[in-house]
């Protein structure tokens, strides 16, 4: 199961997820950087983008992956995986601008091989 954590412009794309897909919709709930991190804190892993969830997650010490621009906010640095503000963090970047195809590829692979660790059907 899935959770979405989008409030604002574009949580309604959580009504329609893809076939096959459970996606459970608590944006109305997420009032607040309060609700957001009570909902955080019993999840096993966070995936965002550079954003306000990103930087809850992290400094709640949760597993926290980042899908990141190729040219990412200065606070992400470059030339690296991992955050040094963050200790759970995995950081995802683009190699080239626009293509998203190689991080989304590589998260899907690490995800992958977390549920075949932990036995879990696809």
């Amino acid at each position: 199961i899935y959770y979405s954590l989008q409030v604002g412009d574009g949580s309604d794309q959580a009504l329609d997820p893809p076939a096959g897909m459970v996606l459970r919709d608590y944006s109305a709930e997420l009032t607040d950087f309060a609700a957001t991190a009570a909902l955080i804190a019993n999840l096993d892993l966070v995936i965002t983008i550079d954003s306000a969830v990103a930087h809850l997650a992290g400094a709640l010490g949760m597993e926290t992956w980042v899908l990141l621009p190729y040219a990412a906010d200065w606070r992400w640095m470059t030339g690296r995986s991992d955050s040094p503000w963050y200790q759970r963090m995995q950081l995802f970047r683009q190699q080239t601008p626009g293509n998203w195809r190689m991080p989304v590829a590589a998260m899907l692979e690490r995800l992958q091989t977390i549920r075949a660790g932990y036995g879990v059907p696809r």
